[in-house]
């Protein structure tokens, strides 16, 4: 029993997630160049990222911008307050959204992952 406990404990999205002074940060694994966009696409329990997939392609900051509006549109915030704070060119990027408390990142999330 303990180990099922731990166990399904790993596997939550709620592990890409964390608080951070005056927002939550979230890690994300991204999939830029997909057939269409879908913001969050699923949990990869073994990175411990959300992932996402996005039709835009990884140039000149368009796959970023895409990512940006589609969070905003998620988690009902302006794009001013999100930010990736890292792996801006990288698949693996953790951002931070401002003002939003991780309680209710989970709530938006959880209704859909």
């Amino acid at each position: 029993m303990f180990f099922y406990a731990v166990y399904s404990h790993i596997m939550s999205f709620e592990d890409a997630l964390r608080q951070a002074a005056g927002g939550t940060i979230i890690d994300l694994e991204v999939t830029p160049g997909a057939r269409e966009t879908k913001v969050p696409s699923g949990y990869n329990e073994w990175r411990r990222r959300i992932e996402a997939k996005l039709r835009e392609p990884p140039e000149k900051g368009r796959a970023n911008e895409e990512l940006l509006k589609s969070l905003s549109g998620l988690f009902n915030v302006p794009t001013s307050r999100i930010s990736i704070i890292s792996g801006a060119t990288d698949s693996r990027k953790s951002i931070k959204v401002s003002g939003l408390a991780m309680e209710d990142a989970i709530k938006t999330l959880r209704g859909r992952l």
